[in-house]
């Protein structure tokens, strides 16, 4: 009949309208535009096109509270005694699928009799059941679309999922979070019957309750995937030994997070690499929890990301965790991001910040700095100058800090004079003139006092290089004295031993400002390209440093079968170095 019906939809509105009025006059109250909108084919089985929900935005008049009530009556009653859905399913979707039931509305003079009108709507035009499905599961409106399936327009078509859908229904996961499992997990509604039901037992098995096993598997419908999840019996496995009950771990879990199992147990093992005991690992997850779980220990990757940004070695960043283990409290950590925050925002140079962080760890997770925009506020356009005090006594920050605007300016100009002097002298030296626009801009270009910069001079001079080149490249490349004469020794000693000469910098001076790890990372490349016959002999610094990464591959990396693998394989090494 229902084949019949639509086969008869596909007349114009008016030829339906004449030839259905004079048999039944209660079609003239009803909306034209109900019987003309897209719907099934004549095959039962149809895409979603053939939807209750309009293209057309919901109509502008709001929906009374009784109609809406009405709407979600006749729609219990078509569920549940004409399509023989369960009594608690039929009665769970019809009220919790307040957009379907807007929608549904919309095909009606909802001014009218609703109930009659929709029973005699949904007489003739069966509903997509899987919308107030979904939407009933605490999927978005703006969801529902992307999860409907192809081809199919009732329920009991897909007695899969329904099988599943109940499975966990009975288990006590509740219907709203059923939803995001579907999206996140759709491969757990198509298995057989009893798979799911002993997948759910097997985390049990674990020693969890079924609480725990609820909130777990609605958070993670993943772990339903496969086997049980070996990341997360990792996790569960290190919590034991550090003396913690299983099903604490429920207590951990957020339910609008979603956990990388793999990426936590990485992060619990960093901390114990790091040297966390037992003890101090047991304190951190009951006073701090968030830091290991929320993000799935984003908080300790992040931190431990903006210090290798800086240039702290990862053996370096290991020994500051193991001696500061505090480190991770939340509000210490905050601190620390929040000084680092602070002195890239006056502009200090990243080994200079570095080389703060490894002398005042201590002090930088303790206090609590008010921001870059307060100090530069108080030192106005003399930002060289408050590096230059910060980079001689780093404890200058917390005492500039929280002082005022008239002590910080009375401390600045009582010590910039003397610094400008002495850089001035070194500046003259090199054979800037006094008073020129060149050297105005070469004050603000050199950072360091005055016998700092001479010293990194000298550096140079006693590498072999002739004072005048010295004094000419930098000129041309002033950043290379803004680093400490141990970084400029370091980065020497790795030219010679790459088999370079000293000369070589003369005419590409800026080798000295690219940091170690690209240095080697793309010379050992250019080294093995070498050893294949895939590379030139002799290129130039400029040309192996100076490239885009892009560039690099494309020439470097990609010029050999196996150089993507070798490149690949000289990045994890260098990482973990």
């Amino acid at each position: 009949m229902i084949a019949q019906v639509n086969k008869s939809l596909v007349f114009s509105p008016v030829d339906i309208e004449i030839s259905y009025k004079k048999e039944n006059p209660f079609l003239s109250s009803l909306k034209v535009q109900c019987l003309c909108s897209s719907r099934s084919s004549q095959n039962a089985k149809v895409s979603h096109s053939g939807s209750v929900q309009s293209p057309v935005t919901l109509h502008s008049t709001r929906v009374s509270r009784v109609a809406r009530t009405d709407a979600q009556r006749v729609l219990f009653d078509y569920l549940h005694c004409t399509r023989n859905f369960d009594f608690n399913d039929a009665e769970h979707i019809s009220k919790n699928s307040p957009h379907f039931i807007e929608n549904l509305l919309t095909k009606i003079d909802n001014d009218k009799d609703v109930v009659r009108l929709l029973n005699k709507f949904l007489r003739y035009n069966p509903i997509n059941e899987f919308e107030p499905f979904f939407e009933s599961l605490g999927l978005r409106p703006s969801e529902v679309p992307s999860v409907l399936p192809p081809h199919l327009m009732y329920l009991g078509d897909n007695d899969m999922l329904l099988e599943n859908f109940h499975v966990l229904c009975n288990y006590g996961i509740p219907r709203s979070k059923i939803g995001r499992m579907y999206k996140e997990a759709r491969e757990i509604f198509g298995y057989n019957y009893g798979v799911l039901k002993l997948k759910l037992l097997a985390y049990e098995n674990l020693g969890l309750s079924k609480t725990t096993v609820v909130k777990l598997v609605s958070c993670c419908p993943s772990l339903l995937i496969g086997g049980v999840d070996r990341e997360f019996v990792n996790v569960l496995g290190r919590l034991n030994r550090a003396g913690l009950k299983n099903d604490l771990i429920g207590g951990y879990l957020s339910a609008k997070e979603s956990y990388d199992w793999k990426r936590l147990i990485d992060t619990i093992y960093f901390l114990d690499k790091v040297g966390y005991s037992e003890e101090q690992f047991r304190d951190l997850l009951k006073t701090n929890p968030v830091l290991v779980f929320e993000g799935s220990g984003k908080k300790v990757y992040l931190l431990f990301g903006r210090l290798l940004k800086l240039g702290l070695k990862v053996n370096a960043i290991y020994s500051l965790f193991t001696q500061y283990p505090q480190i991770l409290s939340a509000k210490r950590a905050k601190n620390l991001l929040r000084g680092i925050h602070i002195l890239l925002g006056i502009g200090m140079g990243v080994e200079d910040i570095a080389n703060i962080i490894s002398t005042q760890m201590e002090l930088l997770c303790s206090a609590a700095l008010k921001g870059p925009v307060t100090l530069r506020r108080q030192f106005k356009d003399k930002k060289d100058s408050l590096c230059q005090i910060l980079m001689e006594n780093p404890l200058e920050l917390f005492h500039l800090d929280s002082k005022s605007e008239v002590e910080s300016s009375k401390m600045l100009s009582s010590r910039g004079p003397t610094n400008k002097l002495e850089k001035t002298a070194f500046l003259l030296r090199l054979g800037y003139v006094e008073n020129s626009d060149e050297m105005a801009r070469a004050l603000k270009m050199f950072r360091g006092r005055g016998d700092q910069l001479q010293e990194r001079f000298d550096c140079l001079v006693q590498a072999g290089l002739d004072y005048n080149v010295v004094s000419s490249f930098i000129k041309q490349a002033p950043m290379v004295l803004n680093q400490s004469k141990d970084v400029i020794e370091k980065k020497i000693d790795c030219l010679t031993n790459l088999g370079c000469s000293v000369n070589s910098l003369v005419a590409f001076p800026s080798y000295l400002c690219y940091d170690m790890e690209r240095i080697n990372l793309r010379f050992r490349m250019y080294t093995w390209l070498k050893e294949k016959g895939a590379a030139k002999p002799k290129l130039s610094l400029s040309t192996i440093l100076a490239c885009s990464d892009a560039r690099f591959i494309k020439y470097f990396v990609d010029v050999h079968p196996e150089g993507p693998a070798m490149w690949e394989s000289l990045r994890n090494t260098s990482a973990s170095s």
